[in-house]
């Protein structure tokens, strides 16, 4: 079986690894997602409005898209920061650092929520000398804040680490040859290369950290109209067999994840035309 280009395929024909694919697919991704909406539509216009619209349920959206956005460009920032140093520098214990990097992927969010109450909490590790300044963490939207930049570090980092492993030095060699300041080899050679990946670890950071929950309710405190985020709210919907109101927010993260990533790829396809150029 050959392709289009006349070379030699290792799998076997079109017709049945895409069908395999979209059976795949539309399993594990595309029924799931649209059995949210089926159920939504058994709401009422007036259901629907009084379910996604009450005050509580505005202020979790407000509190969850907020702070993911805010963790989000936290993680941009020093992920980058994180990958160049991991890439570019000769350290004591570099492998065990980078191996560290993922932990938030391989520990449980349980796990994660828990440690992170531990430290934080008044009398923890950490929260004790906080605490004297007036700085609580645990049980604040604060709390949120840093559990969701824990979980969605590692996303950047592994986005970034590489294209910056692949970016040649001689451009950066040229450019100091040719009078460019760091900022402006910085600005101009380097940045515009890493922008399409950082982007895209940005997205990945916002998406896990809207529909983030176990890491997140052990430290939140979980108030209402204050510290209360989105999926608990849907869990508690569950818990009170109301299927349809807690199908219904569910479909407004949805559509809104999707309306943030489309918005994300479009600014990657143009940071690429805009990188070659």
């Amino acid at each position: 079986m050959f392709n289009s280009a006349g070379k030699r395929n290792v799998l076997p024909g079109f017709g049945l690894t895409m069908g395999y694919t979209l059976l795949y697919v539309s399993l594990i991704v595309i029924i799931p997602l649209s059995a949210v909406f089926f159920k939504t539509a058994s709401l009422s216009w007036e259901g629907f409005v009084e379910a996604v619209g009450s005050a509580r349920v505005l202020a979790s959206y407000r509190l969850t898209f907020g702070i993911a956005l805010f963790a989000a460009l936290l993680n941009s920032v020093f992920g980058l920061l994180s990958a160049w140093v991991l890439v570019r520098y000769r350290l004591p214990g570099k492998r065990i650092v980078d191996a560290l990097v993922d932990l938030p992927f391989a520990l449980p969010t349980a796990v994660a929520g828990i440690t992170l109450a531990t430290l934080y909490a008044p009398s923890g590790w950490l929260g004790r000398f906080l605490t004297p300044f007036g700085i609580k963490v645990a049980y604040t939207p604060l709390g949120i804040l840093v559990a969701m930049t824990f979980i969605g570090l590692p996303f950047v980092v592994r986005t970034v680490q590489p294209v910056l492993e692949e970016l040649e030095t001689e451009l950066e060699e040229a450019a100091s040859c040719l009078g460019a300041s760091r900022l402006q080899t910085f600005t101009r050679v380097i940045f515009p290369v890493l922008l399409p990946p950082l982007l895209t670890g940005f997205a990945l950071a916002f998406a896990r950290a809207v529909g983030e929950y176990g890491s997140i309710i052990f430290i939140a405190g979980n108030m209402p109209m204050v510290s209360e985020i989105t999926p608990l709210l849907i869990i508690t919907k569950l818990e009170q067999f109301d299927y349809a109101g807690a199908t219904a927010i569910a479909s407004v993260m949805l559509a809104a994840s999707f309306l943030i990533l489309f918005v994300v790829n479009i600014l990657q396809w143009w940071s690429r035309r805009y990188s070659e150029k």
